[in-house]
This record gives C-alpha cells, structure tokens and sequence, in this order.
C-alpha cells in the first residue's frame, strides 16, 4: 500500500470482540475501535467518540457482574453500524437532559449529536444492544458486509436495505429508534 493511500475495508468480516464490564474494559473498546477503524481506512472522529459513549453507558448501567460486553463494528453499503451489547435488557437507555452542573448523563446526548440514527434492540434475554450509524465519506465508500447470526450472541446481525439515508434498519418490535431528522 502507498502512502496516504487507505485500507480497503474487508467484505464479509465484521468486527466483533467481548469486554469486561468495567471502566478498563470500555476505555478498550475505544482504542480496539479506533485501531479497526484504521485498518479499515475510516475516519475515526466522530465514530471513537459513539464507541466511547456507548461502552461507558454499557460499564455504568448494563453492568452485571461476572458479565462481559461486547463491541461490534460492521459495515453495510455507505454506513458504519457501532453495537454495544450488554446484559442488562431491562434497563433501557434514555437520553436525558442533565443540570448544567452534572458531572455526567451527557454520553446519549453525545450519541445523539453524533449519529446519523441509534436505537436499542432487545434479545435474547438478558441482552440489549444498544447501535448507532454513521454515513461514511462518499470519497472511499466501502464495500458492504454480508452478515449473519452466528456467533454474534444470536442477535439479528442482517444487512440493512436502505433506499431512504433515514430510514431506520429492521428491528425486534421491542427496538427503539432516534433519528436525526
């Protein structure tokens, strides 16, 4: 590869690894996020900020202990999907508004700012993913990901048909969706 020239992304591998449910944990996730995003030639800002948000929502309130999270990054047409899954599925995020002076409550609203649409989906009991997406710069678009279940904690894991940039990818009924609209 020439210099400045980017990696292609790979077809087919999305992205996918375990963490401890602790602060260490999602501090990785950032940095193992930030190194695939490298590999993959994508920018990193502002997609290391939603992967920071999102682990650190799963290590304060999807923390279970003994319980890992895990980080999966994957491609579909223009679009970067970030899942965070943990495994507290009965406690869904919502977006608050803090007091100015709150020390945190801020990292939906960051979410939210940055992502082009996230969302939550449940399943399989105990677990919830919480996802953000990302168009990616139409100067390198990518290649699409074909996806699957398997080992992905059986969660749903296919490709996203998208005609309209804002519509939202099929989810479990349960699933909630925001989009910036």
């Amino acid at each position: 590869m020439h210099p400045g020239q980017s990696a292609p992304v790979r077809s087919g591998s999305p992205f996918s690894v375990p963490l401890s449910s602790t602060p260490r944990g999602a501090c990785i996730a950032r940095l193992l996020a930030t190194e695939q995003l490298r590999d993959w030639g994508l920018p990193l800002d502002p997609m290391a900020h939603i992967v920071a948000d999102l682990a650190a929502n799963a290590v304060t309130h999807g923390r279970v202990p003994g319980r890992d999270f895990r980080l999966t990054l994957y491609v579909v047409g223009d679009t970067l999907r970030i899942e965070v899954t943990d495994t507290r599925g009965e406690r869904a995020p919502q977006a608050q508004h803090p007091a100015a002076d709150a020390e945190s409550g801020r990292g939906l609203l960051i979410v939210d700012a940055l992502a082009d649409r996230w969302g939550t989906s449940e399943g399989p009991a105990p677990r919830k993913t919480v996802w953000a997406e990302v168009a990616l710069p139409s100067t390198s678009p990518p290649k699409p990901s074909p996806l699957s279940s398997g080992d992905m904690g059986g969660l749903s894991q296919e490709p996203l048909a998208r005609k309209n940039p804002h519509q939202a990818p099929p989810l479990p009924p349960a699933a909630q969706t925001h989009s910036r609209e």
